[in-house]
């Protein structure tokens, strides 16, 4: 017989969401070895409140990463009900560049080799993955794009096109996006 997970309190869930939106703030400005309490602090909550949820700095970041990959994951579904095939994968891709230039910061942490960490490559793709094929699948349904690329080949284009380049700001990957978005579309 299997247990299912106790649910958390509705308290306790406002927690976890203000220290995931802090902890992704501080990291953007402050990066991940920034002091606990500039987190908790900007959260609203104690610093054992944080390491309740979070034991280890590790278990923060994952979950920030993860909370990202699923917000511009659930995206999709929102962006095709409400735009055409063409502009709902833009602005999906938009989003997706945006989530990669926030993870720029990240990197290091998530490259350490931490066992907290192994699991995120898959987690990218098996969330990312559908929601772009979902995107892609109704543009090719419409005719407006192109029907010769798949959804892993997309999201590496896309990760590779957002690498960090000296000199050169977030806003230069999304336009670079943009670009290549374009050539999607079925001519």
């Amino acid at each position: 017989m299997t247990e299912e997970p106790r649910r958390r309190r509705a308290d306790a869930r406002r927690n976890v969401d203000a220290l995931l939106e802090a902890a992704r703030t501080v990291f953007a400005t402050s990066g991940v070895d920034a002091p606990a309490k500039e987190i908790t602090d900007l959260a609203g909550v104690g610093v054992g409140t944080l390491y309740r949820h979070f034991p280890q700095r590790s278990d923060l970041v994952k979950a920030v990463v993860e909370a990202g990959i699923d917000a511009v994951a659930d995206a999709g579904p929102q962006l095709s009900a409400a735009h055409p095939p063409v502009e709902a994968l833009h602005l999906w891709a938009q989003r997706f560049a945006e989530l990669l230039a926030t993870k720029r910061g990240l990197a290091s942490a998530l490259h350490s080799g931490g066992a907290a960490f192994a699991g995120l490559p898959g987690y990218f793709v098996a969330r990312l993955g559908p929601a772009l094929a979902a995107l892609l699948d109704a543009g090719r349904a419409d005719g407006s794009i192109r029907d010769d690329v798949v959804a892993d080949e997309v999201l590496h284009a896309i990760t590779a096109l957002c690498r960090p380049i000296p000199g050169h700001e977030p806003h230069y990957h999304q336009r670079i996006v943009a670009v290549f978005i374009d050539g999607l579309r079925r001519t």
